[in-house]
């Protein structure tokens, strides 16, 4: 049987990931998967950054705007559903397109979910009673101390992410990074993993222009829209919180754009560290040759 590839386009936010990943499609008359797990809501068009209308006209796309924040979602649910899609899709095209910044996600579909024990509930419950009571910062220190390696490679600023690794730190008596990286089930197609890059100060830029065209789109009035449901977990997210916060009448109008703007940042800084770990990544500049990188990808594909 002929193999089947998947393309998967990865790097931090604002780099161009969805430009490049038209041009792969294409290229390869292949469909599109997203596993950016905050372009799954509908609600939350302009804060996610989600492609135009015009660029998904361009492709085939899946998994944008097909869930509700109403939804439970998780990255277990993703996995089984983005499998079953590329099984489908496979029986069509040699090749498709995944492209987004969540690593655990882009993970999850390359080589699997790994095997985490079960633990009491009762310690996710005070673990939320915590952040209700002492706040983030609290709960970020405590990961800290217990599991340097995971406080450095998550999503430190998702209160849902923080308190998952930390109730099985508490529960296990291990770090959650222990529980990584173990074998899993091989999966029926190649991945040929593509990586963007830029100066630190190019991404930062960019990350800069694009929070302020979403404010000059409407993001202020699409938060207002969800802020009575606030305490959503698919809204505990950067360009929310931050605007809930001056809903709430905590900081001015400036100061939460000036820290979407600063924790974007460290969320493109976070993503850096998790993608680079994969020596399989081949990585390209932001203002890449595409020949060069069409003809690298042709040879693995061959």
């Amino acid at each position: 049987m002929k193999s089947k590839f998947l393309v998967t386009v990865v790097g931090p936010t604002a780099i161009g990931k969805t430009s490049l990943s038209l041009k792969l499609a294409q290229k390869y008359n292949a469909p599109i998967i997203s596993c950016d797990s905050r372009q799954f809501y509908k609600e939350t068009r302009i804060g996610t950054a989600v492609p135009t209308e015009e660029e998904q006209a361009q492709a085939t796309h899946y998994f944008i705007q097909n869930r509700s924040i109403f939804e439970d979602y998780n990255v277990g649910q993703f996995e089984k559903d983005a499998l079953e899609k590329l099984d489908e899709l496979f029986l069509q095209f040699d090749v498709v397109i995944m492209v987004g910044g969540s690593g655990l996600y882009v993970d999850a579909v390359v080589n699997g979910l790994d095997y985490f024990p079960k633990i009491d509930a009762s310690i996710r419950v005070q673990l939320n009673s915590d952040l209700e009571e002492k706040g983030l910062p609290y709960l970020q220190r405590k990961l800290q101390e217990l599991d340097s390696e995971t406080f450095d490679t998550i999503a430190i600023d998702n209160p849902h992410r923080v308190i998952r690794a930390l109730e099985v730190c508490i529960g296990s008596g291990k770090t959650y990074a222990s529980f990584k990286n173990k074998p899993k089930t091989p999966r029926k197609f190649k991945t040929i993993k593509v990586g963007i890059k830029a100066d630190r100060e190019i991404i930062y830029n960019r990350i800069n222009q694009r929070v302020d065209q979403m404010i000059e789109e409407g993001l202020l009035d699409e938060a207002k829209t969800v802020y009575p449901h606030k305490s959503l977990n698919a809204l505990q997210t950067v360009g929310y919180r931050e605007l809930f916060e001056y809903f709430d009448g905590n900081c001015t109008l400036e100061f939460a754009i000036s820290e979407i703007k600063k924790n974007t940042r460290r969320f493109a800084k976070r993503q850096i560290t998790w993608f680079k770990k994969d020596p399989n990544t081949i990585w390209f500049d932001y203002q890449m040759n595409k020949e060069q990188l069409f003809e690298a990808i042709e040879k693995q594909l061959k």
